[in-house]
Order: C-alpha cells, then structure tokens, then sequence
C-alpha cells in the first residue's frame, strides 16, 4: 500500500509539472505565428546553431544556440521573464525543449513555432 501511495504521489506531481508547463507553452503553426509576430516588437529566438541561421532566418529573430548550453542559458536568462518569448528551430524539437527549459528558468510565456524553420520557409 505504501508504494501504491507513493507511486500515486510522484505520477501527480509529474501530471501538476506538466500541467503547469503546458500552460506556459503554447505550440502555434505558422500561420498563427506570423500573425502573432508580424509588425510587433516582440522577443523572437532563433535556437539553431550560428550556421543554421546564416542559411536564412526570421526577420528580426536573434540567434541563441540551444546546443551552446552555457551561452545560451547566460542570453535566455538576460532576458525579461514577463515578457512572452517566440521560438523556432528547424524542425520543432529543439524550440520545444527550449521552451520547457524556459519556463523551468521562470519564464512565464513561451511561444513554439510547431515546424519550426522549415515549415516556415514554405509560408
């Protein structure tokens, strides 16, 4: 019984972490993305590498690789956690881990290109 308890306890926990997270990230597709950028000032976080961005990237975006941990902790955490921040990677995998280390950094707001580059150099 006490290990029925304690496993019970620790999947709530983990079910709480994910429902906070949850609402913190929004996932939007290009479309919705677009619109939520376009001609506002926003903060808008290209997370692949140097190279990758060299190839074409987001009007207005800033390139924080995710893959440079130490660097990229140190320009994410510069940043205002209030203030909602819009990623994108290549393909949405990086953006979404990204977006769950912010919202572990306090982050309140997270916006995820569902696609990420690639879906939308087809926009």
């Amino acid at each position: 019984m006490k290990k029925l308890l304690i496993i019970m306890s620790f999947f709530s926990s983990f079910y709480t972490t994910s429902a906070q997270s949850s609402d913190a990230i929004s996932v939007l597709n290009k479309n919705q993305f677009a619109e939520a950028i376009q001609g506002k000032k926003v903060v808008l976080v290209d997370v692949r590498t140097p190279e990758e961005y060299s190839e074409g990237f987001i009007e207005g975006a800033i390139n924080i690789d995710y893959f440079n941990q130490q660097s990229f902790i140190k320009q994410i955490s510069a940043l205002d956690k209030k203030e909602p921040v819009y990623l994108y990677c290549r393909s949405g995998n990086r953006s979404m881990k990204a977006a769950r280390q912010l919202v572990s950094l306090g982050f309140e707001k997270v916006y995820d290109l569902a696609g990420g580059y690639m879906a939308w150099s087809n926009y």
